[in-house]
């Protein structure tokens, strides 16, 4: 069966950290641009992190650059999201996708497929 499985979520308080995975089973994850996904409570699904797709590179939302990171465990079939310096405001359920590149001076868009979605809150 072929599908992305998130985990790692879970209650943190503000300035705390936490390490989402994204594991892929059915296929070989590092054939395709994974992309990480948020959608708070009333609000729209917003990218977080994909690939630009005119050069390949790592784009990164500006609300969490400097503290989300990347990685992979080609191993493991897994991706991972570092979330460090966590604020109220990330509050959100996290997914993954694959095919997921940001076109132009857009946001993240996806042709892929999700995962289930795990849900991090950032509350004292």
């Amino acid at each position: 069966q072929v599908q992305l499985v998130e985990s790692g979520g879970g209650l943190v308080q503000p300035g705390g950290s936490l390490r989402l995975s994204c594991t892929a089973s059915g296929f070989t994850l590092d054939y395709y641009a994974i992309g990480w996904f948020r959608q708070a409570a009333g609000k729209e699904r917003e990218g977080v992190f994909c690939i630009n797709y005119n050069d390949g590179s790592p784009w990164y939302a500006d609300s969490v650059l400097g503290r989300f990171t990347i990685s992979r465990d080609s191993e493991k079939n897994t991706e991972y999201l570092q979330m460090n310096s966590l604020k109220p405001e990330d509050t959100a359920v996290y997914y993954c996708a694959t095919k997921s590149y940001r076109y132009g001076s857009t946001g993240c868009s996806t042709t892929g497929f999700w995962g289930q979605g795990t849900q991090v809150t950032v509350s004292s």
